[in-house]
């Protein structure tokens, strides 16, 4: 919710190990649905390699989504630029090592 104001929809009451089977959330009007590792049912724990979510901002702020994120605690990666395809992209690594990027088009001057 801090990084990426995310909204609880529903979530599983953590097991006695703390971990959460599922969680959906909403942000910036998409749901996204997460849970823990449970490798007692076949569900391994892996490092996160590469950025492995996106948010595609359309025509909101990418500068104060970036921010809120940073101030929460992600790391940059690669910081918002410019691409090729025009849109202004970066990507970031959360406190829990899974990558993000954000895309968003330039705004019109």
């Amino acid at each position: 919710q801090k990084a990426f104001g995310a909204e609880q929809v529903f979530f599983y009451p953590p097991d006695e190990q703390g971990r959460t089977m599922h969680i959906h959330l909403h942000i910036n009007g998409s749901t996204l649905m997460i849970s823990d590792f449970y490798p007692e049912h076949g569900m391994a724990a892996v490092k996160p390699q590469g950025f492995t979510m996106q948010l595609h901002l359309g025509s909101d702020d990418i500068d104060a989504w970036w921010q809120r994120a940073i101030d929460a605690g992600c790391q940059e990666v690669m910081p918002l630029q410019v691409m090729f395809w025009g849109d202004r992209w970066g990507n970031m690594r959360d406190p829990f090592g899974v990558e993000w990027a954000m895309n968003a088009p330039v705004k019109a001057a």
